[in-house]
């Protein structure tokens, strides 16, 4: 009597094109929409924002793929594109992971020698500020559709911040938003969840 053959997984197709349309849409709306990042208009509006769906379902293939982007970034000039997002649906999805990985992209910079240079900033569908309940509204601020690594350049993340003299205000600005936009009109901007 034979043993059944297990079923190989099955690696989930990313539809690239939905998943950039629902991170502009988010763009669109909440952080350009909201206000929750006063930089953010300029480089959408100049078209400089590069979208990037990974198709990585293990850490270690998205560590690759970021490394490269990194180097894409670093080498290409900011005129052309200031920032890049990488959109990763296959892989940390659980938001401790995706949390935990933040370090390893942290320690990715400084191998390249891109500290000062580039930056790496998070989003996720579930994230959560620490010291906060996952429900908090506050944490919608970082919620994006999918996971998402964004690249930024440190020199137009301080040339934002030169023009922007209330930037370490941004925060507690965009919770005051938030608290009161509420749960009910998060869920206007985005009926699906999204």
């Amino acid at each position: 009597m034979s043993t059944p053959a297990s079923t190989p997984a099955t690696t989930p197709v990313i539809d690239h094109a939905a998943a950039i349309a629902a991170t502009e849409q988010w763009l669109e709306k909440a952080v350009i929409g909201l206000n929750l990042c006063p930089f953010a208009k300029a480089v959408h509006v100049k078209k400089q924002i590069r979208y990037v769906v990974s198709d990585a379902t293990t850490p270690e293939a998205l560590l690759e793929q970021l490394m490269d982007e990194l180097q894409w970034l670093a080498d290409t000039p900011a005129e052309q594109v200031d920032t890049t997002l990488i959109i990763h649906p296959g892989v940390l999805t659980d938001f401790e992971d995706y949390n935990e990985f933040l370090d390893v992209a942290d320690a990715a910079l400084e191998d390249m020698a891109l500290v000062g240079e580039l930056q790496v900033a998070s989003f996720h569908p579930d994230y959560q500020f620490a010291d906060t309940d996952k429900n908090d509204i506050g944490n919608f601020t970082n919620r994006s559709p999918y996971p998402t690594l964004h690249l930024l350049r440190e020199d137009s993340v301080e040339r934002a911040v030169a023009a922007f003299p209330e930037a370490e205000e941004i925060f507690e600005q965009n919770i005051e938003t938030m608290e009161q936009l509420g749960h009910d009109g998060w869920d206007k901007l985005f009926p699906q969840g999204k």
